[in-house]
């Protein structure tokens, strides 16, 4: 099987886009539940192309087969904070991926997830010739540790951004963790979203496995 490193944010009380109530305990009612209130981009979550209206393509209808992919651990913690992430910054990597492969970009910008402002405000981001070079290369899945692609607090940037990638069906993850454990440069990726019917988006429990990258191939 090889090393499996879990890569999701938990969901608790307190992260952005989440309630959590006590609907049933086990000393009232005989066992523990909780009701789950829940953005559909909280914390480690997909987009479905609806988020920003640029395909018809629901969460529920996205393949499975686009959730994971063999993955190449990209590291640029010390990229500038708030600065685009241009194709150079991929170094080697951008020589050696190959179509329907995943990036995984390891700026650590998770360790801000505490500092809810300067975690929303002020990451790494997407440019606009990246997100083409992913399209163009045929990369199969984005991920990255930032709550979004591209700056929320800049509404054309964020729906370029997005539309680039989803039209292309280039699945975006956001909201990554614990890239730093990952020990090796290529991991097999998977993110499973929720099947919530005509969703825009889902929270999603995402791993990578080392050491057995090149035989979990999806079709």
């Amino acid at each position: 099987m090889g090393r499996i490193v879990d890569l999701s944010l938990a969901y608790q009380e307190g992260t952005r886009g989440v309630r959590i109530d006590q609907a049933k305990t086990l000393e009232s009612d005989g066992w523990n539940a909780r009701t789950l209130s829940l953005y559909s981009h909280a914390g480690t979550h997909m987009d479905a192309q609806t988020h920003f209206g640029c395909g018809s393509e629901t969460i529920d209808a996205l393949p499975l087969e686009r959730c994971m992919a063999p993955s190449w651990v990209v590291p640029m913690e010390d990229h500038e904070d708030g600065a685009p992430i241009l194709v150079s910054d991929l170094g080697t990597v951008a020589k050696v991926l190959r179509p329907g492969e995943g990036l995984l970009l390891r700026t650590n910008w998770s360790r801000h997830v505490g500092n809810p402002s300067h975690y929303r405000d002020h990451f790494p981001r997407i440019s606009e010739e990246l997100a083409r070079w992913c399209v163009a290369r045929g990369v199969r899945l984005l991920g990255v540790e930032s709550p979004s692609v591209a700056d929320v607090n800049d509404l054309p940037e964020l729906t370029r951004i997005h539309r680039i990638l989803l039209e292309a069906k280039v699945t975006i993850v956001e909201g990554l963790t614990n890239l730093s454990a990952l020990r090796q440069p290529k991991v097999f990726f998977v993110a499973a979203p929720l099947r919530i019917a005509n969703g825009d988006g889902s929270p999603c429990r995402a791993f990578a496995v080392e050491g057995e990258h090149e035989h979990w191939t999806p079709a």
